[in-house]
């Protein structure tokens, strides 16, 4: 398998006994005569054959891969120190606002260096230790299985929950009687982006077939379907609520209001928003009624009152709105305005205790507004400065918590009081870090074509600006998915040794809303890494570093801006870690929910203007191979990733091997009994960044301290 077997293995001892050095040999991956032709271009696709990422060739090379990539990780002097450091950071406290179901309180809670979180249970938030409910921790002895969700009956009486094993989207419903801990004989398997809706005696809940055995985590998911499990009974005795067979690729979900007197069905994908129907449940012969009629824009259920249905929309609203329909004439063309569109996005909203609770992002920061539900008498929660929010409470309590983060303060607990309009601390963590040592700054530099883009720029107080200044930059821009700060103990050992951490806040996203979001997708996707290449531009004029001491780091959509900027501006980056990321952009429709992310992206198949301007920013299919000196580069992936599915990586990581690139490493690290990030074990967790920290770090120039 190896080009020089001999070679490869002297290579790994030299790593290991000297310090790391880029590798004068990988392992072989043979290059096929497989291509496609796209109106009338030819386009080579060599390593077609790592799609099949069950086969021998495939595992062979990836043991291989993974044995070059430890070597040369294991080899940096400080990686030790680094996890070391990590470890300690990680080993605080993490809690979860309280929730009230029945009676008691619920709340998840981690010690620190717990695989999984823990669901508590207690009887007062006066009781802050609680008793474990449910410990995900005992589900498998790696910490490999994660609780993805919990959903009480509207009496409190049951408790479904989902798990996901290997980090997988596939998930299983298993259910529970909170009160004694015992568990019933239910199991619902493949689920996919489904929770459980109860409803009478069971819930409703979404899934899709059987895959065909040895495909489950790259065949193609069309089919998904609304079932109906009747507690108590088998799986195989579960009734097809909804399905749409004339539109296999979207998802089918639905919410049952709290009163159980409507049933509101979602289907969205394949399109830039959603449709809403709603079902009388005192008269399910008339079926679901269309609330909408196209899929221009996306409509959220908020909560119900009455026959009042309040919704969170961009319907006429690109910055979003709160509007108010019935369940006697659900028509769009008869809703009324509650909060009309304001100058910033309403990110969300909620109902807690009768009012409306609204989270407006100025400048990439969350503000919370409170208001009547006719939308007025609106005022600001203060907030202890410049982050984000996540509310907990219910429509019917005056318990309402809301945790706070920034990019120095990690989540901390508050207790609002909607009576006396005042906030108090109800849980802080304590953790081995002092964030009044440092500060965030917010910048906004002007991207290619002249568009003012904002970034968030976090280092220690007293930073110089001599361009000697190691930075870690990351982003996203794509989805509609706005970038907020946040804590993460990820990037302190790196800003503990002086370095400056960014993030930017490209198009793509909803930082300012639809027009934002559509101006970095399909024939617009170039504006998100001019946008990238922008700001490492403005860190470099600006005195804060200097070429090859930056990197850069996304993951999914954020790991495709990372192999197209790499490919477009290498010289500016000195090390870059593509994680999960999207890099086949011809391809990339063919593999489970791929299909979802034509929106964004576009296809192929659309248009021959389309297909070129894919072509021309595939990160595989633009890797030079000329000698141009591209920096380090670690591709990271997962063989149970089913998002984005670990072919992508696979053929991006040999191509680059084979390029000729430059002497600067080019390495991927394959993670086993993973998948694309989600519920990932704190001890996996802290392995991977202790990688990838290490790698950049070393690679811009760092010798840093622990």
């Amino acid at each position: 398998m190896y080009k020089n077997k001999i070679a490869f293995l002297m290579a790994c001892v030299l790593l290991a006994s000297c310090g790391p050095r880029a590798p004068k040999t990988y392992p072989a991956a043979g290059r096929t005569d497989v291509c496609d032709v796209f109106y009338g271009d030819t386009v080579e696709d060599p390593y077609r054959w790592m799609e099949n990422d069950t086969s021998a060739e495939v595992a062979s090379w990836v043991r291989e891969e993974n044995a070059l990539t430890r070597s040369y990780l294991d080899a940096i002097p400080f990686r030790a120190a680094l996890k070391e450091r990590l470890t300690d950071l990680y080993n605080y406290e993490k809690a979860g606002a309280p929730m009230k179901r029945n009676g008691k309180y619920y709340f998840f809670r981690n010690d620190g260096l717990q695989n999984q979180s823990v669901l508590y249970r207690a009887d007062s938030l006066s009781d802050r230790k609680g008793t474990v409910l449910l410990d995900p921790n005992t589900f498998s002895d790696e910490g490999t299985v994660a609780l993805t969700g919990i959903y009480f009956s509207k009496d409190g009486k049951y408790m479904a929950y989902t798990i996901s094993r290997n980090g997988s989207d596939w998930s299983e419903i298993f259910v529970m009687d909170p009160a004694t801990g015992e568990m019933l004989p239910d199991h619902i398997e493949w689920c996919k982006f489904s929770g459980a809706e109860w409803y009478g005696d069971g819930f409703f809940y979404s899934a899709y077939g059987i895959p065909e055995e040895g495909k489950e985590f790259t065949a193609i998911n069309e089919g998904h379907k609304v079932y109906y499990h009747k507690l108590g009974t088998p799986q195989s005795e579960d009734k097809v609520f909804y399905e749409n067979k004339d539109y296999p690729k979207r998802f089918y979900t639905v919410t049952v209001s709290d009163d159980e007197r409507m049933l509101f069905l979602y289907s969205d994908g394949m399109g830039s928003g959603n449709l809403l129907s709603v079902m009388d449940l005192n008269h399910k012969e008339r079926g679901f009624v269309p609330m909408v009629d196209d899929y221009s824009n996306w409509y959220y259920l908020i909560a119900t009152d009455g026959g009042k249905i309040y919704l969170y929309t961009n319907y006429g609203a690109p910055r979003y709105r709160v509007m108010e329909a019935s369940l006697s004439a659900p028509s769009v063309k008869n809703w009324k305005e509650v909060v009309p569109e304001q100058e910033w996005v309403l990110s969300s909203a909620s109902i807690l205790d009768g009012k409306l609770f609204l989270v407006y992002d100025k400048d990439v920061a969350n503000h919370v507004y409170v208001a009547g539900l006719d939308g007025k008498g609106m005022k600001e929660i203060t907030l202890p400065g410049a982050g984000s929010v996540s509310l907990s409470g219910s429509k019917d309590s005056d318990e309402i918590f809301y945790t706070f983060t920034s990019f120095t303060v990690p989540g901390a607990i508050y207790r609002y009081d909607p009576q006396t309009d005042s906030s108090s601390l109800y849980h802080s963590p304590e953790i081995d870090f002092d964030g009044s040592l440092y500060e965030t700054k917010q910048v906004f530099f002007t991207s290619k074509d002249g568009t003012p883009v904002p970034m968030y720029l976090v280092y220690r107080k007293g930073l110089e600006l001599d361009g000697n200044n190691p930075v870690i930059m990351t982003g996203y821009g794509g989805f509609g998915i706005s970038l907020y700060p946040s804590f993460s103990t990820n990037y302190i050992p790196f800003m503990e040794n002086g370095g400056v951490y960014v993030q930017v806040n490209m198009r793509g996203g909803n930082e300012y809303g639809q027009a934002w979001h559509e101006a970095g997708t399909k024939l617009n996707k170039q504006n998100v890494f001019d946008d990238f290449i922008s700001a490492a531009e403005y860190l470099i004029a600006n005195g804060y570093t200097q070429k090859r001491m930056i990197g850069i780091m996304g993951g999914s959509n954020g790991g495709l801006l990372i192999g197209a900027c790499v490919n477009q501006a290498p010289e500016l980056f000195g090390a870059a870690v593509p994680r999960v990321g999207v890099m086949d952009m011809l391809r990339y429709h063919l593999f489970t929910i791929g299909w979802n992310w034509a929106p964004d992206y576009g296809t192929v198949n659309d248009s021959e203007e389309m297909f070129r301007y894919l072509r021309g920013y595939s990160p595989l299919h633009n890797i030079s191979n000329d000698g141009t000196e591209y920096p380090a580069i670690l591709v990271t992936t997962a063989d149970h990733d089913d998002r984005v599915v670990p072919a992508h990586s696979f053929k991006y990581a040999a191509q680059l091997q084979w390029s000729d690139t430059g002497g600067a490493p080019k390495l991927i690290r394959i993670d086993s009994n993973a998948g694309h990030g989600g519920g990932k074990p704190v001890s996996k967790t802290i392995d991977e960044m202790a990688d990838i920290y290490s790698f950049m770090m070393y690679n811009i120039g760092m010798s840093p301290k622990f």
